[in-house]
């Protein structure tokens, strides 16, 4: 007959917990985003020279076209609760990566000052 440490029967519920709490959180539904919102993330360029060509280099296959769990261009919806973390953790996030996207978001080149312009760039309500 096999016998479990309790601590260690314990530590493995709770893990096994924590880990149903997790994903059944990932998996809420969140409405999709408008029909508005997808053509403006596909068409979307900043207004700086630079800044669009960071862009179009380096953001848009994800941002532009939502793979990767990547919050749309435009969709406010998906950014605000990000923008409500503040700027510092953004970028943070972008400098480590975070989820699908790599570390500095494919754009080894870039520094806070482009990141931060991208940031806003993408956090901004698509404009009909």
């Amino acid at each position: 007959m096999m016998r479990f440490n309790c601590s260690l029967t314990s530590a493995l519920w709770a893990i096994f917990a924590l880990l149903a709490i997790t994903l059944s959180t990932a998996c809420t539904n969140t409405s999709p985003p408008s029909e508005d919102v997808i053509e403006y993330a596909r068409s979307a360029t900043p207004d700086n020279p630079e800044t669009a060509e960071i862009y179009q280099r380096s953001c848009m296959a994800c941002h532009g076209n939502g793979t990767s769990d990547a919050p749309l261009t435009g969709d406010q919806t998906a950014w605000q609760p990000r923008m409500e973390k503040g700027m510092d953790t953004l970028l943070n996030n972008v400098v480590s990566g975070m989820g699908g996207m790599p570390p500095y978001g494919l754009c080894m080149d870039c520094n806070a000052a482009d990141f931060q312009a991208l940031i806003t760039f993408m956090a901004t309500p698509a404009q009909n």
